[in-house]
């Protein structure tokens, strides 16, 4: 699909002392252009025309789209027609006395650093056009960024991926956005832009900093895992909408709900950062040490199954992905003023429907279909888009179920099979049956077993299990798979939220494998 390590810097590799510095001045005198105007990226150029003096903005609509297209009629009508004139400007180029919007041609030509802004249908081909017109134009120093907030999917390969991990000198940029909050003049809006080269990211940090007062830049090296964190929480935002409208009337049931979602959202990252193949170098050979940047010192250690041996590995906090946490918290909560982000506002849906029709969803089409009968356009909706390659995804970067099991609710809910889908809304519908399925779904595979052993105590290899498990000699020499209760409680007798855990970690383990 992508020549994996292609060359995306500012820089050239034979770049001497003094061309490093001229080219360092060019950059920082640059302009950032946006290809494919939706919604953030308008919002962003709004934002920016309201503060900013100098437009230091470019914007290159797709063909056949409107510049303003991203925004409803309502919208437009309380738009100050100065600042859409502002706007106008930025998308229009002069071509032989001929008026015309700018193409990705034009942003290439004219930018240092040009972010592909198209969602999940466009951003693969969109990549490719991109690296061909920049050698076309002989402009192989611009800068190429992302922010599509969606996992990608080869159809040839059947492999769902993040993006950045095929293509991992990609930039992201990414930062927490409301529908419609850029375009208050007293919004502030922090971001990240990750590169895997520190002086990249700081660089392009700069660039994307100066556009406006009111928006905030940080640089980082984390693409690959800042891309899975935005990805992964457009599919946990559906699900925070659904309980903030389902379970309001429960107080304690949503900090449980929300608090959980964050955590394993950052602990799927870090799985999926254990399995990039660039990792050493994006610490080792770095032209000053990525602490510099904001980054805490090492803290995550985990031992990875690699080629059949256990490997010991480290690696930074994300410490410097502030703006990207913060947004997976701002979008899983209700604002006090203004509107949710479009994820939340499809678990609003979700939640709305079921209690019309008193279950889950027959399937993607249906809620799909609820959307957009609901105002919300298909193109928005990343958290389904990245929803439906769920399996593949967990396949790929080993991410443990224990870690996982609120996206695997969410995702049977939805594309679940038919048998359990009775299951499925009972146990989501239920304060209950949810709180003890956000308690009892984290456990891991040993803490299970324990637990069973415990339920199952007058059973002589429960029994035994414990008490090789109290044996210091043999505590670490036990084999989970061979602890089974050929006399446990009948699956109908169990708790429905234990019946639902046990099927999604079949159905997982299953596809896993």
């Amino acid at each position: 699909m992508f020549e994996k390590n292609s060359s995306n810097s500012f820089f050239n590799d034979s770049c001497s002392g003094e061309l490093i510095a001229k080219r360092i001045n060019e950059v920082l005198k640059g302009k950032v252009g946006f290809y494919s105007v939706g919604l953030y990226p308008a919002s962003l150029a709004y934002n920016c025309a309201i503060q900013g003096k100098g437009l230091n903005i470019l914007l290159a609509p797709r063909d056949g789209r409107e510049l303003f297209g991203a925004f409803s009629e309502s919208d437009l009508s309380e738009m100050d027609s100065n600042i859409k004139n502002k706007i106008e400007s930025m998308a229009i180029s002069k071509d032989e006395e001929l008026i015309k919007y700018n193409r990705l041609e034009d942003l290439i030509i004219k930018c240092e650093l040009v972010v592909l802004s198209s969602n999940s249908k466009h951003i693969i081909n969109d990549v490719k056009l991109a690296f061909k017109l920049r050698k076309e134009l002989n402009r192989e120093n611009v800068l190429l960024a992302c922010l599509v907030g969606s996992f990608c999917h080869d159809k040839k390969l059947n492999e769902s991926f993040v993006l950045c991990e095929k293509l991992n000198n990609l930039a992201f940029f990414s930062g927490f956005h409301r529908h419609g909050a850029l375009r208050n003049p007293l919004d502030s809006f922090t971001a990240n832009f990750c590169h895997p080269d520190v002086m990249n990211a700081i660089l392009g940090a700069k660039l994307l900093d100066k556009i406006s007062p009111n928006i905030q830049v940080s640089a980082g090296v984390h693409n690959v895992e800042g891309q899975y964190i935005k990805a992964a929480k457009n599919i946990s935002s559906i699900l925070a909408g659904f309980g903030h409208t389902f379970h309001k009337s429960n107080p304690g049931l949503l900090p449980t709900l929300l608090t959980l979602l964050l955590d394993q959202c950052l602990d799927q990252a870090a799985y999926v950062s254990m399995c990039r193949s660039d990792r050493d170098g994006l610490y080792e050979k770095q032209p000053f040490p990525i602490t510099e940047l904001g980054y805490g010192v090492q803290r995550i250690e985990a031992s990875v199954l690699m080629n059949g041996d256990f490997v010991q590995v480290r690696d930074h906090t994300f410490s410097q992905l502030t703006a990207m946490v913060a947004d997976v918290r701002g979008s899983m909560m209700l604002p006090v003023s203004g509107n949710p982000t479009r994820n939340f506002k499809a678990g609003e849906v979700l939640a709305e429907k079921m209690i019309e029709y008193k279950r889950c969803p027959y399937g993607g089409d249906e809620f799909i279909k609820w959307c957009e009968e609901s105002g919300l356009k298909r193109g928005a909706l990343e958290g389904i888009n990245s929803l439906n390659h769920w399996p593949f995804i967990i396949k790929k970067y080993f991410i443990p179920l224990n870690d996982s099991s609120m996206i695997n609710l969410l995702y049977m809910c939805i594309n679940g099979p038919k048998d359990i889908k009775n299951d499925i809304y009972n146990v989501m519908t239920n304060s209950r049956e949810l709180t003890n399925y956000c308690q009892e779904s984290v456990k891991s595979l040993k803490s299970k077993k324990i637990s069973n052993s415990l339920n199952n105590f007058h059973l002589k290899s429960a029994v035994d299990f414990l008490t090789k498990l109290l044996n210091d000699e043999c505590r670490l020499s036990f084999d989970l798979n061979d602890i089974d209760f050929d006399n446990r409680l009948e699956t109908e007798n169990m708790q429905v939220y234990n019946k639902v855990i046990d099927f999604i970690d079949n159905y997982f383990s299953d596809s896993i494998s």
